[in-house]
């Protein structure tokens, strides 16, 4: 052994723990780095939207990507809001949403709990025909939609925009297991007390899934607001025009000829507005299951 070996001194603990914080900190840096620019990749093009919605017309054509106006206007939105039937369509839209919510956080509620709690002959096969309607692509359905809505005389009227919407297979679903994560052992004391079925739903177990109610919101909240397909079968009269159908129709030119982005952009924007608010208000508290029910 060499003069040199001998005396080379040994990686101490303290030196490992630095070479691998190091490591470690590259990692975290590196991990950061590739959200960051995932996010930008997401968020640029809705960046794009907000700025040639306050572009002038000449502008959004020949410079399309600047997320800076040379010219800031505000034309497409006083257009929007005073010379087209935009607010018409953002009332619909509001009401039908409003129903919509409500009517699935109620009956997919009282669903998945049926199905969850209460014991009847065919609970397994509606359970699984539940299922199998999860994996049918919605636009299957649109043609016996629009007969059922046409034979019941909904057709061309709120109930015809509203009654369909009102319960969903996924929303039933996740009532369902959410309601299968609460111990018994509560709604059991609840039925000592003299609770019967539907009290103890709604005073014991429906103020328990809290989370799972959030999450329903959200989702028929954002589902009703950007449906289109359903008010496409269900309606034809212009004052039924929900946001989409209206928008949808704006795209193709109903106001003017020409490209018309800062007009249809704007729409967009203000489209994104209510679903956006309502899941950053609620995005922390999302399927937030809560524990501590019971006392073993």
């Amino acid at each position: 052994m060499s003069a040199t070996t001998a005396t080379r001194p040994r990686p101490t603990a303290a030196g490992r723990r630095r070479h691998v914080g190091r490591g470690v900190t590259v990692a975290t840096v590196l991990t950061y780095a590739i959200l960051i620019l995932i996010a930008v990749i997401y968020i640029y093009p809705f960046l794009i939207s907000i700025a040639t919605s306050f572009k002038s017309q000449s502008e959004a054509a020949t410079d399309p990507l600047s997320l800076v106006p040379q010219t800031f206007t505000t034309a497409a939105y006083e257009r929007l809001l005073v010379n087209s039937d935009f607010p018409l369509w953002f009332q619909n839209s509001l009401i039908v949403t409003l129903i919509v919510t409500a009517g699935r956080v109620f009956f997919n509620s009282l669903a998945g709990y049926a199905l969850s709690r209460l014991t009847f002959p065919g609970r397994g096969v509606i359970f699984a025909a539940l299922v199998g309607v999860m994996a049918v692509p919605s636009v299957v359905l649109l043609i016996p939609k629009f007969l059922v809505i046409n034979q019941l005389g909904m057709y061309d009227s709120y109930a015809g925009l509203i009654i369909p919407l009102l319960a969903d297979a996924t929303g039933i679903f996740i009532m369902k297991n959410f309601f299968e994560s609460i111990p018994k052992a509560v709604e059991e004391a609840a039925r000592i007390d003299g609770a019967g079925t539907f009290r103890v739903f709604w005073s014991v177990s429906l103020p328990m899934a809290r989370p799972a109610i959030i999450t329903i919101v959200i989702l028929a909240f954002q589902g009703s607001w950007n449906e289109l397909s359903h008010f496409i079968v269900a309606s034809q009269s212009q004052a039924l025009f929900t946001l989409t159908k209206g928008v949808a129709q704006l795209s193709s030119g109903a106001l003017s000829q020409g490209t018309q982005y800062p007009l249809k952009l704007g729409a967009a924007v203000i489209m994104t507005i209510p679903v956006a608010v309502l899941f950053f208000v609620f995005q922390r508290r999302i399927m937030n299951a809560s524990g501590g029910a019971v006392k073993e």
